[in-house]
This record gives structure tokens, C-alpha cells and sequence, in this order.
């Protein structure tokens, strides 16, 4: 008898257990649906309402003079940074600038440590790819830098194809170096490009056509220099977050200062407003 009754507690209690694992697995999975949700919920969120949450608009750069350089007291100026201020400006949020390693610039963006890449940037097909790119509102050219003394030397891409060159790392540049089959070697930026050309450590650079009229030439740091063959079109974009709103955001804010000659205005300042692309 007594072993008839332990043997029907044992089974009374296996049910019970068996129930409670039941439940416990139903829980766990509804707790896995509210977590997927949560995170899909995150994923869709507006970047506009997360930059005036936070109260500062991130934006990545290199040192690209005219886009983006320092000036005398050592604060970010040039065409790109003070369109970045104004739409700052306009969300009602603080600018702050980070500078990148160009070749990081995706996953910058993805990790959220930059909101933004507004640097001159050209709108490749990986760029266009990985990122929520605006429209286009600068014109551009990869161009050859250098030594004027052998400038007439190099009026072709077959010319070009004996010199050394220095290229940034993940650029346009680099890009058309290979198109080219250019012998070259990767730097960190296209300052450090042009300064190997001055340094003769390399025979040529190939940089931007806006950065090489602020760099190389006459009333320049880099007079011996000169830019002669142009080995691509471009135009520039600025980059956000895949699915951004922001990219959207940023085209209405730029249609706005070019309509009331802001843009144009700012262009004037840094020489380039003959790139301007109409919006």
C-alpha cells in the first residue's frame, strides 16, 4: 500500500514537473519575441530623433583642406564643415567633428560612433552601397600631383604609368590607380599623399582636383607642386546610416541654403564655387 501511494506521489510530481517546464519554455520564447521586436523597433528608429536626443550631430572627417582643415586656433573651418554647422544648426543640436581612418568610414557610421561622413566624399558604387547617400552637390576629379619640373613630361595616363605613386588608403584615388595599373603604394590620407611627392619618396600622388587647387601651386606650402592629368569625373555626396532619414534631411537643408545663396556664399570663401552642383 505504502509503496502503491509513493509511487503515485512520484508520478504526481514528475506531471507537475513536466508542466512547469512547459511553461517555463513558453515564457522563454515569448520573452525571445519581445526581444526581436524591441531590437527591430531600434533598428527603424528616426537618426533625426536620435541626434536631438543626444544633442550633437557626429560628423567623421579627415583633414581635407578646402573641405575640412583647422584653422589658426586649431577649429574645424573649410566648405563641408560649415554646411555641417549650418544643418546642425538648423536640428538645433551642437557639431562635432571626428576625424576617421577613410578605409573605416562604413563601419564608423554602423557602430554609431560618427552620424555622418561629410568629408568629400565620392559616390562610388561601394559607397552608394553601404550607406544612405545624399544627392550630389559638389563636382570633382582625381587628378595626377607632381614636380613642376617634370609636369611636361606627364600629360597622359601611358606617361603617368612610369612614375611611383602615393594614394589614400580606400579613396577614389586608390581607385583609379588600379584602373590605371598604376604602381603605388597606400597612405593614410591625401595630405600624406601630397607629402610624399614633396618628400621624393614617391614620383607622383593622385588626389582631388579641389584639394589640389588648395594645396599645390602658387601661394601654397607646396609651390614645387602642380596637378597635371584629370583621370576621372566625379561628384561628391555625404554619407549616413544605411535606411537613414537623415540623408533625406540633410538634401532638403542643402536645396534650402543653395535657394538663398548661403551655399554659394560658403563656396566663395573656400574657391569652389565653381563645383557647385545646381540643386
Amino acid at each position: 500500500m505504502k509503496k502503491r501511494l509513493l509511487a503515485g506521489m512520484l508520478t504526481g510530481l514528475m506531471m507537475i514537473s513536466m508542466v512547469a517546464c512547459g511553461s517555463s519554455s513558453t515564457t522563454t520564447a515569448d520573452e525571445k519575441q519581445d526581444t526581436n521586436t524591441e531590437a527591430a523597433e531600434a533598428t527603424t528608429d528616426s537618426d533625426l530623433e536620435y541626434i536631438k536626443s543626444k544633442g550633437t550631430l557626429t560628423v567623421g572627417i579627415t583633414d581635407f583642406a578646402p573641405m575640412d582643415y583647422k584653422d589658426e586656433d586649431g577649429q574645424w573651418i573649410g566648405y563641408d564643415a560649415d554646411l555641417a554647422k549650418k544643418v546642425a544648426e538648423s536640428l538645433g543640436v551642437d557639431v562635432e567633428f571626428v576625424e576617421i581612418d577613410w578605409d573605416n568610414k562604413i563601419l564608423e557610421l554602423q557602430n554609431k560612433s560618427i552620424d555622418v561622413v561629410w568629408n568629400g566624399m565620392t559616390l562610388t558604387p561601394e559607397v552608394t552601397n553601404a550607406m544612405e547617400c545624399t544627392n550630389a552637390y559638389l563636382n570633382n576629379a582625381q587628378v595626377v600631383v607632381v614636380n613642376k619640373d617634370v609636369a611636361d613630361s606627364v600629360t597622359d595616363v601611358d606617361s603617368a604609368k612610369e612614375l611611383s605613386f602615393a594614394v589614400e588608403s580606400g579613396s577614389a584615388g586608390e581607385a583609379a590607380a588600379e584602373e590605371n595599373g598604376f604602381n603605388y603604394v597606400a597612405v593614410k590620407s591625401q595630405a600624406d599623399a601630397v607629402m610624399e611627392v614633396s618628400a621624393g619618396t614617391s614620383d607622383a600622388c593622385i588626389i582631388d582636383l579641389l584639394m589640389a587647387g588648395a594645396m599645390v601651386g602658387e601661394g601654397t606650402s607646396y609651390e614645387n607642386l602642380t596637378h597635371t592629368v584629370e583621370l576621372t569625373t566625379e561628384e561628391y555626396g555625404i554619407g549616413c546610416r544605411k535606411g537613414s532619414d537623415l540623408a533625406e534631411y540633410i538634401n532638403n537643408q542643402l536645396k534650402a541654403l543653395y535657394d538663398d545663396g548661403t551655399m554659394e556664399e560658403i563656396a566663395n570663401t573656400y574657391g569652389v564655387q565653381d563645383a557647385i552642383v545646381k540643386l
